[in-house]
C-alpha cells in the first residue's frame, strides 16, 4: 500500500466520514436507536401474540405460519446514514458567509474547494 499525501488524505476524510446532522446529541441518538428497535419488534411480537389469541378463540390449528400470516404489519423503523464530512462542512462554511458571522477571504477559499469536491461526488 502506498502511502498517502496529506491532501489525498484530506479528500477521503471528505469523502467517507460521516457526520450526525439530525439535529440530536450525540448520546440521545445512540440510546433512540436501540429503544426505536426494540419498540419494533414488541409491536411485532405483541400482534403475533394477538393472532394466536384470535387463533384459539376459533379452535383452529395453531401452526407458526398461520401466526406469522395473521398478525397485522406494525409499520417499519430504518436507521438513516449520516452524511459525509465534506457535506456538512460546506454547509457550516456557507451558513457562516450567509449569516456574516465568519471574515470573507479564508473562508472563500475553503467553500470553492468544498464546492469543487461537491460538483466531482454528485458526477
Amino acid at each position: 500500500m502506498r502511502k498517502r499525501s496529506p491532501q489525498e488524505k484530506k479528500q477521503l476524510s471528505y469523502l467517507k466520514d460521516r457526520r450526525n446532522d439530525y439535529g440530536e446529541n450525540q448520546k440521545s441518538s445512540r440510546k433512540n436507536i436501540p429503544r426505536s428497535r426494540r419498540a419494533r419488534h414488541h409491536a411485532l411480537r405483541r400482534g403475533e401474540q394477538l393472532a394466536l389469541e384470535r387463533l384459539r378463540a376459533f379452535g383452529g390449528a395453531m401452526d407458526d405460519s398461520e401466526v406469522r400470516f395473521a398478525r397485522r404489519g406494525t409499520g417499519r423503523w430504518r436507521k438513516s446514514a449520516d452524511t459525509p464530512l465534506g457535506e456538512v462542512v460546506a454547509y457550516k462554511l456557507e451558513r457562516r458567509a450567509e449569516l456574516g458571522a465568519d471574515a470573507a477571504p479564508p473562508n472563500q477559499g475553503r467553500l470553492e474547494h468544498l464546492r469543487r469536491y461537491r460538483a466531482r461526488r454528485r458526477s
